[in-house]
């Protein structure tokens, strides 16, 4: 999982958090800062469980949980925002926003339907109809 660029952008991302949380009102830290903070910390953790795991139903679950996480994470910076707590220059918002695409992307990507083996004849056949097209 360590090898994953979604990870790695999640983990950037929960640093980001927990940088943009340290300097949150003392009334919120187990508020708005304790939430914040663990639906980020949820992210990484959400895929790197997934990948250690043995089916490809269970990625893809533990992605979705991921996924979710990261939509919380999302609304909550939102509201910190609205709140006037959080100065948002733009960055963090970007770094959610690519973990997002590289987390959809691996999902798909898993999503598809495994290539199929013809066992008569006991080779790969791929699913595109001519594999040699480009077009």
């Amino acid at each position: 999982h360590e090898r994953l660029d979604v990870w790695r952008d999640a983990m950037a991302l929960v640093e980001a958090v927990y940088r943009i949380t340290a300097r949150f009102p003392d009334a919120e830290r187990f508020g708005l800062t304790l939430q914040l903070r663990r639906s980020a910390v949820s992210v990484p953790s959400n895929i790197a469980e997934g990948a250690a795991r043995r089916s490809r139903s269970e990625y893809l679950r533990f992605l979705s949980i991921a996924r979710g996480s990261l939509a919380e994470l999302d609304t909550q910076l939102q509201i910190a925002a609205r709140l006037n707590m959080a100065v948002d220059d733009g960055a963090v918002r970007e770094l959610a926003d690519r973990t997002f695409a590289r987390l959809n992307a691996l999902i798909r990507s898993l999503d598809m339907p495994a290539p199929q083996v013809r066992e008569d004849a006991g080779f790969y056949e791929s699913p595109i109809p001519n594999p040699e097209s480009h077009a």
